[in-house]
């Protein structure tokens, strides 16, 4: 029987976990414990319990000191070997052993060497029980060595190489700690680039110019002696490559592409792999099947060492580090093997038995190699020790049976391998002894009503006791039904109530005799806290009181105590305590925080917290810190079929009061993740009512919202699925129209699924004919939006209704909506067509309606298409081009504007419904008057000579009438470009020629051409030309001034406008001095608004006004600006009207598509033509030009210093000046101003009809001819090709 001693009384926890109270327990023999107050008449064999270890590094300079501690009954005496004989310390006087110890003291600090002592030492301590040994102690001075003498030649390399700098320390006892300085003592830093390996070695990856220094010194530092050694400083100079050439990385150490580590368990396994490259390589690190472990791995030395902490079998294989850089990768596989030195797996134990028991003795090691056992007894090896019967021995196993008192021993077990060895001491110890209680007789235990109860009993015996306990004087033992029984003795009960108040008595039996102790419980009342303190938010400077107020045992004495922040309150007035209250006086903010209220008892402890905010106080608004945080703990209850109620726990509201709640739904049966709004309810409110719709499953979400702003939602609540119900509504945006003249397809927007309040959602269609008396057909259709009845007849007006339904019954009866069936095209088209002539440009157009029944649909509106009837030759050349014109409603009259004067025009009516357009009415013809012509389609001047200018033009593109005669105005302009006196001419309509007389030399002239019909003038078209140069009068001879030499009063007189839809034409005359800036200012007739004023650059007597509104009234006068400060009288004119539209689809007209190929082929022939011209004339100079032309009447006038004019030497290669109005040759041009009058032409751009219809453009505004230079490369226009010189 194994004896067991019992320490003193200690609690056990409330999970039942037993307290191992034994003396002899299953421990390391060196752990032992011995209580000599309790067993001091016991005999114990010794126990080593302190020794040096077995690797022993002294300090040369101090004494040597080795360790031998041990504990026994009686007191062991203690003995030395070294070197494996016996080591008498009385023969030398050096050595000393302490008093009542077995250490030893070599004194070499007076005499002698610490090398006389090196050796292997071990102690042995002995008693009349047996003896116990120590380990092998090998005990070594430390060395620290000084380095060889060398001479380290400098060395010299280029940058981007690699480099190592060796440091091959002395060897010490132990190593040295290695690290390379300066001569300033300062550390080296070091990078990716440059680290120091674990050899101590500095390595270079790649070196810099910054690298060069003289003072590479290594330091090797021996920590046992306090010492450090230093080598010769390394002189290192890097001189600039021309190129660095970039390289991949190459393994500077290890070397190869593999290498062995061997590491032994336990230790840190240390890998290291250090690479040189161009850009400098960064190291990595992998495990070959497998991974790195993830709490024992440390990366050092910028990744190049990997280290593995307490490294096990487990970690061997093979790890790879990998180099790389931007030129390539490389990699190098290291093979880790793990050995181990022998570790325990069951070390040997004490064993205290009685005579007459068995035991035995485990000793189990592992190790790689396996470890050999082997025992020993008393110090002496098994084998040779003296024979004991009670014992057996069985490989790691030593049995004991029948033991007796002399077979008390120590043992020890060995274990060994080549990586080194444990030794472990293990007693046994034969005791017999009856048995004795070692807790304090009659203690005392208080407990708290419901919590478990712990009654001590430790006890010692052998043979090992048996325990029982009994409650009262004459109670029964107590059993495991109600009450635990501890194997230490304790007995527990679970939980203990007011009626397991009593005396408990421990007895301890063995068949040597009894003991037994009495132990006394008392059950208290637990301490409770019936008044908590409460959240409070006061302003600063006024009082806050918490109150605490607690219930206790009557027996127990309270203390009450208040915390702040977990800490105890500031040391300051304003805090009192006083009974059940902790009242603060002007409160500040420091005050915010969380106060505790702790009540403590010599039992148990409660507490209780509440917190504190303070505001500013009144009338200072409370400061505002934040949204509120998200309510929470929402909660449903009262779930009904169509309403639930929720509430909610608000949250913090961040200093700023939650003015609302916005609750939120998820329907996960339809559309699940999408959440909608349900209700808001105050801020004052937590709980409210909500309505729900069958057939949902709903789930509900909470925000609040202060003046910040809104919080994040609330945690989800439960889900609630609401019973299903009949619909509560229809479809809507029900339609029938039809598709086919003899279909009626009705249409309606479905219900969603949140709508449908039930599975199973369909739709009852039904219609009927609105007129007649037949009963509704109806149709039980599926989820869909559309339902088409076949069979109708045309355009048939229908009554209509969609109802919903789902499996459990109908919604309520739908409304009645009307439709119609399908439309076909009308069969009348409008009588009695009449056309009345208004003027030449508008006609109005009246018809009869067509009855309503031939309509077959519904009245879109009438459409009248006319034409313009052509010629012979043109209807040969194209199709006739018809306009539409389309009046909305059931109107039965129009007007048709933008008619061309003095043309014949065909139209017909037709009525349009839904479907398309009726048949034609018969055909109508009717003519325009004669109007004013357009302006001449062009104007030239030709062939100047002294006194004449010849004019050509082209008759106006659309005279709308027969012309008359031709109306010219022309009048000189001076150098300042003053207009003189104004001509006037008329000409035969049948010219196109005319040749101006008797005009002065070299004069510039300004002429203003236009056409008449019998209906009057049509718009102008103006040109300038100038007159050649006399040679023989240009000495002295200056341009006649118009007025010249009279004192002239400024004045603009003869302001002409020419009107269009949306622009006008204004010019004017003007007299007065020289360059004056011009403005015209114009606004609407009648309106109050401000004139609006167009400033004109430069000089000139004519302006275009645009954007104007069409059908408008407008007044206009021109002023100068300048001191005159002068303005003309004011003009009115009239915009023209804005054009009904024409819908003419003019893309699918033949005549169309015809006209495209012509002007594209008329392009591609033209391109031809100025390219063949433009590479044969080139750039040339105008020498060459001129004579280039046989022409005498082209020729300019010459001078004998060079030509004049624009073909001036100084000028040849400068643009026009501002003043000049030719072109170099000599063909008259339009201004590149925008104002010029020629930019605009005669017509109206197409505009809108009354009912948004488009009517067309009947005329387009003339394009404006590019500016040419002196050496224009371009290819002159068609229209002047033929007066090009070039």
């Amino acid at each position: 029987m194994q004896l067991k001693i019992m320490p003193k009384k200690k609690r056990l926890s409330a999970g039942r976990v037993p307290l191992i109270l034994f003396l002899c327990q299953m421990i390391s023999a060196l752990e032992v414990p011995l209580d000599p107050k309790l067993l001091e008449d016991l005999v114990q064999p010794p126990t080593i319990t302190q020794q040096s270890p077995k690797d022993y590094i002294i300090d040369p300079r101090e004494n040597i000191v080795i360790q031998c501690e041990a504990k026994g009954k009686p007191p062991p005496s203690f003995s030395w070997t070294r070197n494996g004989t016996h080591f008498d310390i009385e023969k030398d006087p050096l050595v000393t052993m302490k008093p009542g110890s077995g250490t030893l003291v070599i004194n070499i600090m007076s005499e002698g060497k610490a090398e006389t002592y090196e050796g292997v030492y071990q102690c042995t301590a002995r008693n009349e029980r047996g003896a116990a040994i120590s380990n092998n102690i090998v005990v070594r001075p430390s060395r620290s060595p000084l380095w060889t003498k060398e001479k380290l030649e400098p060395i010299t390399l280029q940058s981007g190489q690699s480099l190592v700098l060796p440091c091959r320390p002395p060897v010490g006892l132990p190593p040295p700690i290695i690290f390379w300085m300066d001569n300033s003592f300062q550390r080296l830093p070091q990078s990716e680039r440059v680290s120091q390996g674990l050899n101590g070695d500095l390595y270079f990856s790649n070196v810099l110019p910054e690298d060069t220094r003289e003072d590479y010194i290594c330091y090797a530092r021996f920590n046992h002696t306090q010492t450090i050694q230093q080598k010769q400083p390394i002189s290192v100079k890097v001189v600039s490559a021309k190129l660095n050439r970039e390289r991949p990385p190459t393994f500077l150490i290890p070397e190869g592409n593999t290498s062995n580590k061997e590491e032994l368990r336990g230790n840190v396994l240390s890998l290291e792999c250090i690479a040189e490259g161009l850009p400098t390589p960064l190291i990595y690190w992998m495990k070959e099947e497998g991974t790195l472990p993830f709490n024992r791995t440390y990366y050092k030395n910028f990744q190049k060492t990997l280290q593995i902490l307490q490294v096990s079998e487990a970690d061997s294989g093979n790890y790879q580090c990998i180099a790389k850089n931007a030129l390539g990768s490389i990699h190098h596989t290291i093979s880790v093997t793990v050995k181990a030195a022998p570790y325990w797996i069951t070390a040997p134990q004490n064993l205290v038995l009685s005579p007459g028991e068995n035991g035995a003795l485990i000793c189990r090691a592992n190790g790689n190699p396996k470890p050999r056992i082997s025992w020993l007894s008393n110090g002496v090896p098994i084998e040779i020790a003296p024979d004991d019967p009670s014992r057996k021995i069985d490989g790691d196993t030593i049995i004991f049976s029948n033991v007796q008192e002399r077979s008390s021993a120590v043992y020890q077990c060995n274990a060994s391998n080549e990586y080194g060895y444990l030794l472990a001491n293990a007693f046994v110890n034969v005791l017999a002894e009856p048995p004795r209680i070692l807790t304090s007789a009659n203690t005392l235990y208080q407990v708290i009503a419901n919590r478990p109860a712990l009654l001590d009993c430790a006890f010692f015996g052998s043979p090992l006791p048996t325990i029982e306990w009994f409650k009262g004087a004459k109670g029964s033992a107590l059993h495991e039904d109600i009450y635990v029984l501890h194997d230490n003795g304790t007995l527990e009960i679970p939980v203990a109530q007011k009626d397991s108040t009593g005396t408990y008595t421990c007895v301890a039996r063995n068949k040597l005799g009894m003991a037994k102790n009495e132990a006394h419980l008392e059950i208290k009342d637990p301490t409770r806290i019936i008044k908590q303190p409460e959240f409070s938010v006061v302003q600063r400077g006024s009082t806050v009181s918490f109150e605490c107020k607690v219930k206790h045992d009557h027996t127990l004495i309270p203390t009450v105590l208040w915390l702040k922040d977990k800490g105890e309150l500031p040391n300051d007035g304003r805090f009192t305590i006083d009974k059940d209250h902790l009242v603060v006086t002007d409160v500040s903010d420091d005050d915010n925080g969380t106060y505790t209220c702790v009540a403590n008892t010599t039992l148990d402890n409660v507490s209780a917290s509440a917190v504190l905010i303070v505001v500013a106080p009144t009338p200072t608004p409370a400061p505002i810190y934040d949204v509120p945080n998200p309510p929470f703990d929402l909660e449903l209850t009262d779930q009904l079929d169509k309403s639930v109620q929720l509430s909610w726990t608000p949250g913090d509201d961040n200093n700023s009061p939650i003015t609302k709640f916005i609750i939120e739904y998820e329907d996960a049966m339809h559309e699940a993740g999408l959440w909608h709004h349900q209700t808001e309810v105050p801020g004052t409110q937590t709980t409210t009512q909500l309505k729900l719709s069958p057939y949902v499953i709903y789930t509900f979400r909470v925000m609040a919202e202060n003046s910040l702003g809104r919080s994040l939602p609330s945690e989800r609540s439960e889900q609630y699925l609401t019973k299903a119900a009949e619909p509560d509504k229809n479809p809507t945006t029900v339609e029938g129209l039809g598709s086919e003249p003899d279909n009626l397809v009705i249409t309606w927007k479905p219900l969603n699924g949140f709508e449908s309040n039930g599975p199973g959602l369909q739709y009852k269609v039904s219609w009927r004919q609105k007129d007649g008396d037949d009963e509704w057909t109806s149709v039980v259709v599926a989820n869909v939006s559309k339902y088409i009845v076949s069979g109708t007849p045309t355009f048939v007006p229908y009554l209509i209704k969609v109802q919903a339904l789902n499996d459990v019954g109908f919604a309520p009866e739908p409304a009645v909506v009307m439709g119609h069936s399908g439309e076909d095209l009308p069969m009348v088209a409008p009588g009695n067509v009449q056309v009345t002539v208004v003027n030449s440009t508008l006609a109005e157009v009246h018809w009869d309606p067509v009855p309503l029944k031939s309509i077959r649909g519904h009245l879109q509106g009438y459409r009248i298409y006319y034409w313009k009837a052509q010629s012979s030759s043109k209807r040969n050349r194209r199709h006739i081009e018809k306009k539409i014109l389309t009046f909305q409603g059931s109107k039965t009259h129009g007007m048709l504007l933008g008619l061309e004067p003095f043309s014949n025009y065909t139209l017909n009516v037709r009525v349009v419904n839904g479907k398309g357009e009726g048949p034609a009415s018969p055909d109508r013809v009717f003519g325009t008057p004669e109007g004013v012509p357009s302006a001449p389609s062009s104007l030239k001047i030709i062939n100047p000579t002294l006194d004449s200018l010849t004019l050509e033009w082209d008759p106006p593109s659309h005279p709308n009438g027969i012309l008359t005669e031709y109306i010219l105005k022309y009048q000189p302009i001076n150098s300042t470009h003053e207009l003189g006196p104004l001509v006037d001419l008329k000409i035969p309509a049948n010219k196109t020629r005319w040749t101006l007389k008797n005009l002065n030399f070299s004069t510039r002239y300004k002429f203003y051409f236009n056409a008449q019909t019998s209906a009057g003038s049509g718009s102008q078209i103006t040109e300038e030309g100038i007159t050649t140069v006399d040679e023989g009068k240009m000495a002295g001879i200056l341009p006649p001034d118009v007025g010249a030499g009279k004192a002239v009063n400024p004045r603009i007189n003869k302001l002409t406008v020419a009107a269009a839809e949306t622009y006008a034409n204004i010019s004017w005359e003007y007299e007065g001095r020289e360059h004056v800036n011009f403005y015209v200012e114009y606004g609407v007739v009648g309106s109050k608004e401000e004139w609006r004023k167009e400033i004109i650059n430069g000089s000139r007597s004519f302006f275009g006004l645009k954007g104007l509104m069409p059908g408008t009234a407008y007044k206009v006068r021109v002023g100068a600006e300048g001191d005159s400060g002068f303005v003309s009288s004011e003009d009115m004119f009239e915009t023209g009207p804005a054009m009904a539209s024409r819908q003419v689809d003019i893309a699918t007209q033949g005549w169309f598509i015809g006209l495209m190929c012509a002007v594209a082929l008329l392009i591609l022939i033209l391109l031809i033509v100025c390219f063949i011209r433009r590479n044969k004339g080139g750039k040339y100079p105008v020498k060459e030009k001129e004579d280039a032309h046989a022409d005498p009447e082209i020729q300019p006038m010459k001078e004998d210093d060079g030509t004049f004019g624009e073909y001036s030497d100084a000028e040849d290669h400068k643009p026009l000046k501002k003043g000049s109005r030719t072109p170099s040759d000599r063909t008259v041009k339009k201004e590149d101003s925008d104002d010029s009058l020629v930019d605009y032409g005669e017509g109206v751009n197409g505009q809108f009809n009354e009912d948004g219809s488009f009517i067309g453009q009947y005329s387009g505004k003339k394009e404006k001819e590019p500016a040419e230079g002196n050496e224009s490369s371009e290819a002159p226009s068609p229209v002047n090709a033929m007066n090009s010189f070039v």
